[in-house]
């Protein structure tokens, strides 16, 4: 642990203690010598003005002064070698995760991570193109409609808009209260009260044209009520659940379902002979089944019955489609 980091996690115990901490622990804790903790304790209450109270002697302890405690901090911005690795993948994310959307409202930002990195490595360039992170199925999304969405939720204004759903292709006019904005496998949709219908409602926001802000103060829904109807269920799809999906993977596809996590309520279990069985949730059927479909032969639907059936349905159709050359 370098001078930095021992200065910022001395700070840091400091800071969060209720009672005052012994000598002992603190140069446990910092893994440093008597001599060197005397001088950073030094530092810290000489150089930045730390208001800190202490004894005497190996047996002495140390504590922010009570009155003085919760207004002081370090100047600037202090981190250590882990929270620096994490703000630097969090640059990569800024820049590479929806660039057409976020690049020009997060330019300074990111600008502003580049200097804190290129300080705090002495001004050497750090390794930031060994961080990847790739997006997947993301669709084109229009700046100003996405600024004008956001602009609304957050000013708690009511917004306007044609929509044109993927499933009936069919075009729409909307008043609507957001209430949320979600970002859900690399694309954004709108979570709000669509007071034509007096519903919540769910919209991709790249499906959405000509929003424009009303005049008129957003209606604000309980959070209780929001995640009972957006996130009671499986997938982007709202509406409360309808039934539970029981579906069974191979033992080899068990590798990878079992460490991952598909809804906040799902139930997994291993079976004897290797296979494993999860169970969740589900309103809308289509989402849940296309997941399912990408494990092809290693997952099967066990119930409802309902379920099973429109999977045997979709993989007759998709057979169906190989009956004949191209």
């Amino acid at each position: 642990m370098d001078r930095y980091e021992r200065i910022l996690t001395l700070h840091r115990i400091l800071k969060s203690a209720r009672y005052p901490v012994p000598f002992a622990r603190l140069k446990e804790d910092l893994a440093c010598s008597r001599a060197t903790l005397y001088r950073d304790i030094a530092f810290l209450r000489d150089a930045l003005g730390a208001p800190i109270e202490s004894g005497e002697g190996e047996e002495a302890t140390f504590r922010y002064a009570a009155d003085e405690a919760e207004r002081f901090e370090l100047p600037g911005l202090w981190l250590t070698s882990e929270e620096l690795a994490a703000l630097l993948a969090l640059n990569e994310l800024l820049g590479r995760s929806d660039p057409g959307v976020l690049a020009g409202a997060l330019a300074p930002f990111r600008a502003r991570i580049e200097r804190l990195l290129s300080d705090h490595a002495s001004g050497r360039a750090l390794p930031i193109e060994r961080i990847r992170v790739l997006a997947s199925g993301s669709r084109t999304l229009d700046q100003a409609a996405f600024r004008v969405v956001a602009s609304t939720l957050l000013n708690r204004e009511r917004l306007k808009f044609r929509y044109r759903a993927r499933s009936t292709d069919a075009q729409t006019e909307r008043v609507v209260s957001p209430q949320r904005l979600a970002h859900y496998r690399d694309n954004w949709y709108l979570d709000a009260w669509d007071h034509s219908r007096d519903a919540l409602r769910s919209f991709a926001l790249d499906r959405i044209r000509e929003p424009e802000a009303v005049n008129e103060s957003a209606l604000d829904r309980e959070a209780g009520e929001l995640d009972a109807h957006l996130a009671s269920s499986y997938g982007i799809f709202s509406g409360a659940p309808k039934a539970w999906a029981t579906i069974r993977f191979s033992a080899h596809a068990a590798r990878w379902v079992a460490d991952e996590h598909w809804h906040s309520q799902q139930q997994g279990a291993r079976l004897p002979d290797g296979r494993y069985e999860l169970k969740l949730p589900y309103s809308n059927s289509r989402e849940l089944l296309m997941d399912v479909l990408k494990y092809g032969p290693d997952a099967e639907v066990v119930a409802p019955v309902s379920l099973r059936e429109e999977m045997k349905i979709l993989l007759q159709l998709a057979l169906g489609a190989y009956q004949s050359a191209p």
